[in-house]
């Protein structure tokens, strides 16, 4: 890999600071405006004014704010990421456990989304027919318009529940792959439709381009000129554009593992929104930040890959 890839990965890497502590600042300051006393919370409104005060002093609530602030900032530095108010179990623990779910759906989900908007790209661009770009739309609009939660809601009632086909949410006391298809398939359609159109646009511009014209003087079949000339070039686009759908991949695995109980990163912020635990919430919110950031820089990596002028950018 040469310096200059090197110096483009370090310049994205950099984007993680400003970025963790953008997240970190909005939620703590965010969640410290909500309503509702975390004490009350971990005890139960019966709990005598003697052992809430002594489980808020214990956490360090009674602190001045700035005080509060600086902690959270010093201990997420270090890596302290400190002890669930609700499950009492260390927030680390709790984040590793269910960490590898929420990424197994948003692979799955860019998979399956790729898998969507290819074929139905490579049909709109080569059939020149308007009857097969008409359906292509319709189908686009269809899709855009269902939300996610109530599209899973549905593949859950009729392929999980009344088929049988797929189980639901943990197995045995783990997940089962199987499990993770609905939800990583609903987040795909809902993703799907804008790929289907840049995707779709690129290839067309590519199929009337002159390097594939000249693909096509040389005598390469049809079949050689999509995929060894537009089908690659009109890529580079549908990329980039599945890079910036990196923050609805995220939101929509975030509610699809609660629509289908599956014990992921999405549920565990549910519930500790509910729970008023704070050291979860916050630490979920740093995480999700530096997923988008890795996410987007994986993108920037493809996108070179496809097209080295991007890294010299860059």
């Amino acid at each position: 890999m040469s310096g200059l890839k090197w110096l483009y990965i370090g310049k994205r890497l950099l984007l993680l600071i400003p970025t963790v502590w953008g997240c970190a600042t909005l939620t703590f300051f965010l969640l410290k405006l909500t309503p509702g006393d975390p004490a009350v919370q971990a005890l139960g409104p019966k709990a005598s004014r003697q052992a809430l005060a002594a489980l808020r002093e214990s956490w360090g609530l009674n602190d001045p704010l700035w005080r509060q602030y600086l902690r959270f900032l010093g201990d997420l530095c270090t890596g302290n990421l400190g002890t669930s108010y609700s499950a009492k179990a260390p927030v680390s623990e709790l984040i590793a456990t269910r960490l590898p779910v929420t990424l197994i759906i948003m692979v799955l989900a860019a998979v399956f989304a790729v898998l969507i908007a290819l074929p139905l790209s490579v049909w709109v661009a080569t059939s020149g027919s308007r009857v097969v770009t008409e359906f292509v739309r319709v189908l686009n609009a269809v899709a855009q318009g269902w939300p996610t939660f109530f599209l899973g809601a549905i593949l859950l009632q009729i392929f999980a529940i009344q088929l049988g086909w797929f189980p639901i949410g943990s197995v045995s006391g783990g997940v089962d792959i199987a499990a993770l298809v609905l939800p990583s398939f609903a987040v795909a359609v809902s993703i799907a439709p804008i790929i289907i159109r840049s995707l779709t646009q690129s290839l067309q511009d590519s199929v009337n381009s002159e390097y594939v014209n000249f693909g096509r003087a040389k005598g390469l079949s049809s079949h050689a000129v999509l995929f060894d000339y537009a089908l690659r070039n009109g890529s580079i686009s549908a990329v980039s554009v599945l890079g910036i759908q990196v923050g609805f991949l995220v939101g929509g695995t975030l509610v699809v593992e609660n629509v289908f109980a599956v014990p992921g990163l999405g549920q565990l912020l549910m519930d500790s929104v509910m729970k008023r635990d704070l050291p979860v919430v916050q630490t979920l919110t740093v995480v999700f930040g530096i997923i988008v950031v890795l996410v987007y820089l994986i993108t920037d990596l493809v996108y070179g890959a496809l097209d080295p002028r991007a890294a010299k950018r860059g």
